[in-house]
């Protein structure tokens, strides 16, 4: 590597690495992104992981808040060559003996789909879809002082509750409380823990304003994009080089850490407080996720047909079900009917797939580290709302918690969110700071999913951090 002066190198090339580059080149920092990878993207990656010609997303794979991300649309993205592909639906949420649930961009389709609780759904979303995009940049956002203080309070007063708890308050039905059940479970909380229904209602707000998009060609486009359009400003990459101490890196002003607490505590052990490190090393991960990529020889069979509509279909039938397996997941417990999400991109992106073929993409929250095949499991749940899924599957690929993390080091046990977002690190990640993406050595920031607002594929943690840089950048 040559060694260059450089304004700032940043250890990492997810969402907010790549993010944090580009702020910071925008501002005409010479940048460097180091990546111990081949390819960029982190999460963002896709391959034949099945088949030859199926192509299949690693990681992310639907992109509610990629494409509503306040940073990313002020991107010239599009001229890289990321292209969005809007379903018909959002979600779709089969249920036993009645027709599915559907969450569409309409909300007179949603309010239809949900039936005698629809219009107690549009009261609950209706103060937050006047201006949905000031929601995003405040909840997207560390704390502070809001844009939109009123419209945040608003949302801060349903968001603190459990999602059981605002679901038995709002809605006197199944369908209703099931569809945001779904919604809140991509927090990985237990739904009777407070703020589970926080990600709920900005899940389910996104869904009135896009149809959930997938990236065309997979979502290694999206890191494509965002890293072709760093090098166009200047910033340099460096692939495969895993960074194991601050010696191997060039020399440098500040240093971006798109990595997971534990990382950060290694790398720079030796130039942070030792008190520090301990608490970095006490960081608290959450439950992981067990996935199964298929090739498979068509659509999924769905009993209700809508579901193939939606970019994701929920599996887990009502609340109380999906509550019981997410909670599981926290208290070590594998459960025989796991909650479970499946993404069929290749529905709506014809690239994905061979003619009159599909993929499919299903996954399930297991314990931390957890080391128990759940492909039965997942599969059964399917097959539930899928007669004949399994009599259709071409090929299969298993990736359980430990090969996430050997895919990325920062999915710490299979976690793959960047840590657990309860109360405790909700607004406090990875450690109680005024300015959560500093550290005590004033060279040294962290900008991962491991930071406010947490996980994502958004990269507004590598804005802020990058922010959060310039101004150390600026008074040198």
């Amino acid at each position: 590597m040559k060694m260059l002066k450089y304004d700032a190198v940043i250890v990492g090339s997810g969402p907010n690495g790549l993010t944090a580059g580009i702020e910071l080149a925008q501002h005409g920092m010479k940048v460097l992104i180091v990546e111990g990878a081949d390819t960029l993207g982190g999460g963002m990656r896709t391959a034949e992981l099945t088949l030859p010609g199926f192509i299949h997303d690693f990681c992310s794979a639907v992109h509610p808040t990629g494409v509503l991300s306040p940073y990313w649309q002020k991107l010239p993205l599009t001229q890289f060559g990321l292209e969005w592909v809007f379903p018909p639906a959002s979600v779709a949420h089969p249920l036993d003996n009645q027709p599915a649930v559907i969450l569409t961009k309409s909300m007179e389709e949603t309010m239809d789909s949900i039936g005698i609780d629809g219009k107690r759904w549009e009261a609950m979303l209706n103060p937050f879809l006047k201006n949905p995009q000031g929601l995003l940049e405040d909840g997207l956002k560390p704390l502070g002082i809001p844009n939109n203080p009123i419209l945040l309070a608003r949302f801060g007063m349903k968001a603190m509750l459990p999602a059981t708890t605002l679901s038995r308050l709002l809605f006197k039905e199944e369908r209703a409380r099931a569809l945001f059940a779904g919604c809140a479970a991509h927090s990985i909380l237990p739904l009777d823990k407070p703020f589970s229904a926080a990600i709920g209602l900005m899940f389910a707000t996104m869904g009135h304003v896009v149809n959930w998009p997938v990236a065309k060609g997979g979502s290694a486009a999206i890191a494509r994009a965002l890293g072709e359009y760093f090098l166009s400003l200047g910033g340099e990459i460096q692939m495969g080089f895993m960074v194991k101490s601050l010696e191997e890196l060039p020399a440098h002003k500040v240093v971006l850490f798109d990595t997971d607490p534990h990382q950060l505590s290694t790398i720079a052990e030796n130039v942070l407080p030792e008190r520090y490190v301990r608490r970095l090393r006490k960081y608290h991960y959450g439950p992981a996720t067990f996935k199964i990529d298929y090739a498979l020889n068509e659509s999924i069979p769905w009993r209700d047909k809508r579901c193939l509509t939606a970019s994701t279909v929920h599996v887990g039938g009502p609340i109380e079900a999906i509550n019981y397996s997410e909670k599981s997941a926290w208290k070590g417990i594998h459960v025989e009917k796991p909650f479970v999400m499946v993404c069929q991109q290749s529905e709506f992106d014809t690239t994905r797939a061979p003619m009159g073929k599909q993929t499919g993409y299903a996954y399930s929250h297991v314990p931390h580290d957890s080391d128990k095949d759940m492909t039965e499991a997942i599969e059964n749940q399917i097959e539930r709302f899928a007669p004949g899924f399994k009599e259709i599957i071409l090929e299969r690929h298993i990736t359980s918690p430990k090969n996430f993390m050997h895919y990325n080091p920062n999915y710490v046990g299979g976690a793959i969110t960047g840590g657990a977002a309860d109360i405790t690190q909700l607004f406090t990640r990875p450690i109680a700071r005024l300015d959560p993406y500093s550290t005590p050595n004033p060279a040294l920031f962290i900008c991962s999913a491991s930071t406010p607002p947490g996980g994502g594929v958004h990269g507004m943690c590598g804005f802020y951090a990058a922010k959060s840089a310039l101004k150390r950048l600026k008074k040198r």
